[in-house]
């Protein structure tokens, strides 16, 4: 293959491509993407500004965890804590710290409970126990309960599997401690 051929060829390619390039802006021109409005409901499925007398987020909204305990299943709590937890800790008495302590009698207990692990500067200043609502906090989103956490997991949004996890959690224990 002489020069003349491999410049034909880069030509063509860059041509290609330059094609592409002006079809996608003239596509963009004659089919804009569609504006989202403040305040859109994607979970209503319409748009629109809120109005000053719109309910509050769910979130804002959850039933309180002495609330959902009530109705949760702690066997539903062990397959979750199967899925979600179980790659990092156990939770037997006994049983032996993995990435993350073992939680065996960790609703009601210290935070950083165990002895000789390794947790984070932060995890140790936190202080105080696990209460049922601090454990919920933490175990929906880790980072925003306690800054600086060592723990990577992303949280658990629904407030449903929370409630099972921390009533499998209660159950691993000795005395489990009373509901709220």
């Amino acid at each position: 293959m002489n020069m003349l051929e491999a410049n034909k060829i880069a030509g063509a390619f860059l041509m290609s491509l330059l094609i592409i390039l002006v079809i996608g802006h003239i596509g963009d021109f004659l089919v804009p993407a569609p504006k989202v409005e403040r305040g859109h409901d994607a979970a209503a499925g319409h748009g629109g500004a809120k109005s000053a007398g719109a309910p509050a987020p769910a979130a804002a909204q959850a039933t309180p965890i002495a609330d959902r305990l009530k109705v949760a299943v702690s066997g539903e709590g062990e397959k979750i804590f199967g899925k979600k937890c179980a790659s990092c800790h156990t939770a037997n008495d006994g049983g032996a710290n993995k990435i993350g302590p073992n939680l065996y009698d960790v609703v009601g207990g210290p935070k950083a409970h165990l002895p000789g692990f390794s947790y984070s500067d932060a995890m140790k200043k936190a202080g105080g126990n696990w209460a049922y609502d601090t454990l919920d906090a933490f175990l929906e989103n880790p980072k925003a309960a306690i800054p600086g956490t060592k723990m990577t997991f992303a949280g658990i949004k629904d407030a449903k599997e929370r409630a099972n996890l921390v009533a499998y959690l209660r159950g691993q224990s000795a005395a489990p401690k009373p509901l709220p």
